[in-house]
C-alpha cells in the first residue's frame, strides 16, 4: 500500500459517496438512473404510448401536452413496485499485493415502491391548469458490509421528487401546446467500506479487515422545465413530442465514520486519526434533459398500436467534481457516459367498453460506455422489456390500471483498475454483473 494513501482517505471517502449520489436510480428498471414508472398505463404498454397516449392526466409526467387530450377535470394516483435483482459473479479485488477476494460474488438487490399523483382542471375552451407530483429517479441498493466490492460501495439511497405545475393551450382542435415548471428536490444517503487496516498497519492494524464504514446524508432543490405537444393528425392518428429540461443540484453532505471491529472503532471513537472525523462536502450534478417523440393509431375500433423513441442526453454527465468544507483539495471522477436512445411498441384491445388489455415491447441503451465505467452503484447494461396489464373501467369517469414489466438485462462486465487516481484508496474490482428486474403498477383516474 502506498505510504501516500492516509492523505486520501478522507477525501475519497466523501467522494466516492456524494459523487455516486448521481448514479443510484433506476439501474435495473430503466437505464442511467432514470425512473419512468409514473403510469401504470404507460409501463404496461412499455412506454409505447409515452409522448402520444395521453389517455389520462398522468401523463403529464411524459408529456405536458397530454392534458389536452382530456376534457373537464381529472385525478390520477398510482404506484410502482419495483423489485430489482443484481449479482456480481467471479469477482475478484486487490489492492496491490493485498488480495481482497477471488471468484466470489456479491448481490445488491433492493426493492422500492414509487408513488405518483396528477390533477387537472379545464380553465375554460383555451387553457388546462396541471399539476403532477412524481419521482423521476431513485431506487436502493445495499451490499452486506464484508462483500468483495464494500470498498466501491456498500450503500446507496436516492429519493427524489418532482412537483410539476403545468399550463396547456388548446391552439386548435388539433394541436395542444404545454409547458411545465418543474422543481426537484433530491435528497440521498451513500455508504461504503474503507480500508482503514491497511493505512493503520504500522499501528497494528489488519489489512482488509479493521475497516471504516463512511456515510454520506445530503440534499437539494433543483428547477427546471418542460415542453410538449400533441397533434391530432387525423381521427384515428396522434403524434406526441416532449421535452425535459436538465436540472442543476448541489448536494451540500455530512460525511460520518464508524468502525467495523473494536480497533478501527476505537479509532472513530476516539478521533485518533484525522482522516475519519466527520466532516462535510457538496457535489455539483446535472440530471440529464431528455425528448420523447411518439404515435399512436387506432386501427379498428378494438386494437390501437403505438410506438415511441426516447433519447437522454447522459453526455452531460460526463465527470463530478466534489469540493470539500475544509483545505482538502477537490476531488474529480470522470463518468464519461454516451448519450442514448430507448424504443418501444405496444398495442390495446378493448375486449369490451369496461376492459382493456395492453401489451409491449421495449429495448433500452445503457449509457456506461464499457466496463472501466461500470461501478456496483450502477452496474448498468442494454436491457429489453416485456408488458402487459389491462384497465377496468367500470364508469365512464372511472378507470383502474394494472400493469407488470419484468426488465431482460444483458450481462455487464466491471474492470475497475486500482491503478486509477480514483481508486486509490479501492483498489481494483473485477467482475460480471447479471441484473433484471420485475416492476408491478397500480393506478386510479378519475374524471369529473
Amino acid at each position: 500500500m502506498p505510504r501516500h494513501m492516509p492523505h486520501h482517505v478522507n477525501r475519497l471517502t466523501i467522494a466516492i459517496a456524494l459523487a455516486s449520489t448521481a448514479l443510484i436510480a433506476g439501474q435495473a428498471a430503466a437505464s442511467g438512473f432514470q425512473v419512468r414508472e409514473q403510469s401504470a398505463k404507460t409501463l404496461a404498454n412499455a412506454l409505447s404510448n409515452a409522448a402520444a397516449g395521453a389517455e389520462d392526466v398522468s401523463f403529464m409526467a411524459y408529456n405536458p401536452a397530454a392534458i389536452g387530450n382530456i376534457d373537464g377535470n381529472q385525478v390520477a394516483g398510482g404506484v410502482a413496485h419495483i423489485d430489482a435483482d443484481f449479482e456480481l459473479q467471479d469477482a475478484t479485488a486487490s489492492q496491490g499485493p493485498i488480495v481482497y477476494g477471488v471468484n466470489q460474488s456479491g448481490q445488491g438487490g433492493e426493492t422500492a415502491t414509487v408513488p405518483s399523483f396528477a390533477a387537472k382542471m379545464q380553465l375554460n375552451e383555451r387553457f388546462d391548469l396541471g399539476l403532477a407530483i412524481y419521482a423521476p429517479y431513485g431506487l436502493s441498493t445495499k451490499y452486506d458490509e464484508d462483500w468483495i466490492g464494500r470498498y466501491h460501495a456498500v450503500e446507496t439511497e436516492l429519493t427524489t421528487i418532482d412537483f410539476q405545475p403545468t399550463l396547456n393551450y388548446r391552439a386548435s382542435e388539433r394541436l395542444n401546446l404545454a409547458v411545465g415548471l418543474r422543481a426537484q428536490y433530491a435528497d440521498a444517503t451513500l455508504s461504503n467500506a474503507i480500508d482503514f487496516g491497511t493505512a493503520a498497519a504500522l499501528k497494528g492494524g489488519t489489512p482488509g479487515r479493521d475497516d471504516v464504514i463512511g456515510t454520506v446524508e445530503g440534499d437539494d432543490w433543483g428547477y427546471g422545465y418542460t415542453l410538449g405537444a400533441l397533434f391530432q393528425v387525423t381521427d384515428k392518428t396522434r403524434l406526441g413530442a416532449s421535452y425535459r429540461s436538465e436540472i442543476d443540484l448541489t448536494l451540500d453532505g455530512d460525511a460520518t465514520f464508524r468502525g467495523t471491529t473494536p480497533y478501527s472503532d476505537g479509532a472513530v471513537a476516539t478521533e485518533a486519526d484525522p482522516r475519519i472525523i466527520d466532516r462535510g462536502g457538496k457535489a455539483e450534478l446535472t440530471t440529464p434533459a431528455n425528448l420523447n417523440l411518439g404515435v399512436y393509431h387506432q386501427l379498428t375500433d378494438r386494437l390501437a398500436l403505438m410506438a415511441n423513441a426516447e433519447w437522454t442526453e447522459w453526455s452531460s454527465f460526463d465527470e463530478l467534481t466534489v469540493e470539500f468544507e475544509d483545505s482538502t483539495d477537490d476531488s474529480t471522477t470522470t463518468e464519461n457516459w454516451d448519450d442514448t436512445w430507448a424504443f418501444s411498441v405496444g398495442a390495446n384491445y378493448a375486449l369490451n367498453n369496461q376492459w382493456l388489455l395492453r401489451a409491449g415491447l421495449g429495448l433500452d441503451e445503457s449509457p456506461v460506455p464499457s466496463p472501466e465505467f461500470r461501478t456496483p452503484r450502477v452496474p448498468d447494461a442494454d436491457r429489453q422489456w416485456a408488458t402487459f396489464g389491462a384497465t377496468w373501467m367500470p364508469s365512464p369517469e372511472l378507470s383502474i390500471t394494472a400493469g407488470y414489466m419484468h426488465v431482460f438485462a444483458d450481462d455487464g462486465g466491471i474492470d475497475q483498475d486500482g491503478s486509477k487516481e480514483e481508486n486509490a484508496t479501492k483498489g481494483s474490482l473485477n467482475g460480471t454483473y447479471e441484473v433484471e428486474a420485475d416492476v408491478f403498477a397500480l393506478s386510479v383516474d378519475y374524471r369529473f
